[in-house]
């Protein structure tokens, strides 16, 4: 796709501001060398950005000699991004600041069952609405990440499989519920762009960031930046096959990566060790999951047994990745690695090592996410912060 002048000037405004929140106070010649963008073009963006009132002078840097440098940093006061995490089983909104601190939180539960469009958007409206409780300020845009594939542009949710939706225009119906901007993507690419922000992948070329939840996934950052494919679908990592024949998928095929090691296929590799295990809630993943790893961290057998049966999977469906893609780490993500990660984390290790080329893995690292918020959130807000930095941004303000 061609990338037009206003594509390159809001690319450019986005990486000026990615800098400065990462590393404030900036001056405007150290932003030219860390964005590679010529001195003129960063005093062109910079005065842009003071212009929004998204940036403030915050002083000069010491000198040896020769003229002092002005320092910029985030006008972390003069705005606000909500970022909005769409689960198969929660929804997670959080409120930024504009230096991308959280403000407000607010949760709520998906419950089986009640998955249907209107459910959801009432949900999400709800959880939005209890984080700009209070807030008066201007709102730069609504983030959301949803499960399954999303087109961005026309704001629908093309395929959603543990739901079983298909081309819910869902950005339309939060409308009536949300005040616009409204922006919708997909969790991986979210927390993906959250990696490279404050994460595991921040200054990393080559990155993939593995979500494990109910759903499974891996985001792409490919030569430093997002990789999303033609129609904004790459990462459908989970729907690849690992075992030929094997367990039945909702997307309709067999042997799929996630009917082994998301929330639901790892209650069943639970189950065949042990059908009756006190550790099993049939009609909660989340509870099934935090038992798991609080018995296989006592030391209990059958979680053990489960724990690393797991992680040999997720390691062989890995060891795929690492092949295909040889990047520089793997970042481990989501909220069953919240309860999990540690224990699977040595295991995993191991796995991909048996069964990835050598090479391939050399200079590879796997590491777990070190971000303390919800990543999805924060790439969530991201996104709707690069549509705020088009040219001529739109803005609202709370009641």
């Amino acid at each position: 796709m061609r990338r037009t002048s206003r594509d390159i000037r809001t690319a450019n405004r986005y990486e000026v501001l990615r800098h400065i929140i990462a590393d404030s106070p900036l001056s405007r010649r150290e932003l030219a060398q860390l964005t590679g963008l010529s001195q003129a073009t960063v005093a062109t963006l910079v005065t842009e950005l003071l212009d929004l009132g998204l940036l403030t002078d915050v002083g000069f840097e010491d000198s040896e000699g020769g003229r002092p440098r002005g320092l910029l940093a985030v006008a972390a006061g003069r705005g606000a991004l909500v970022g909005v995490d769409v689960a198969e089983t929660y929804v997670h909104a959080e409120l930024f600041d504009l230096s991308l601190k959280v403000v407000a939180r607010a949760d709520r539960e998906v419950r089986p069952g009640e998955n249907r469009p209107e459910q959801v958007v009432a949900l999400i409206a709800d959880a939005v609405d209890e984080v700009l409780a209070g807030h008066a300020g201007r709102v730069l845009g609504v983030g959301v990440a949803l499960p399954g594939q999303v087109d961005r542009e026309g704001g629908v949710s093309v395929y959603a499989p543990n739901w079983d939706w298909h081309d819910v225009p869902l950005r339309a119906l939060l409308a009536e519920r949300v005040d616009p901007p409204l922006h919708l993507d997909n969790p991986l690419h979210a927390g993906t762009v959250a990696e490279l922000w404050s994460g595991a992948a921040r200054g990393r070329e080559d990155a993939v960031v593995v979500n494990l939840g109910t759903g499974v996934g891996a985001g792409l950052a490919l030569g430093g930046g997002l990789y999303r494919g033609i129609g904004n679908s790459a990462g459908e990592w989970g729907h690849t096959t690992l075992v030929l024949d094997g367990r039945l998928c909702h997307c309709g095929n067999r042997g799929c990566v996630e009917t082994y090691v998301g929330a639901p296929g790892i209650m069943l590799n639970l189950r065949e060790l042990s059908p009756s295990s006190p550790l099993l809630h049939p009609d909660d993943q989340t509870a099934t999951v935090r038992a798991l790893a609080a018995a296989a961290a006592a030391g209990e057998p059958v979680a053990v047994q489960a724990v690393r049966d797991t992680a040999r999977y997720l390691g062989a469906g890995i060891a795929d990745l690492v092949n295909l893609l040889n990047p520089e780490v793997i970042v481990l993500s989501s909220w069953v690695t919240t309860y999990l990660g540690e224990l699977l984390l040595g295991e995993v290790r191991t796995a991909v090592a048996r069964h990835a080329l050598r090479h391939s893995l050399a200079r590879a690292e796997i590491v777990l996410s070190p971000i303390p918020t919800d990543p999805v959130c924060l790439g969530a807000a991201t996104f709707a912060l690069e549509r705020a930095l088009a040219p001529t941004p739109t803005m609202r303000r709370t009641p």
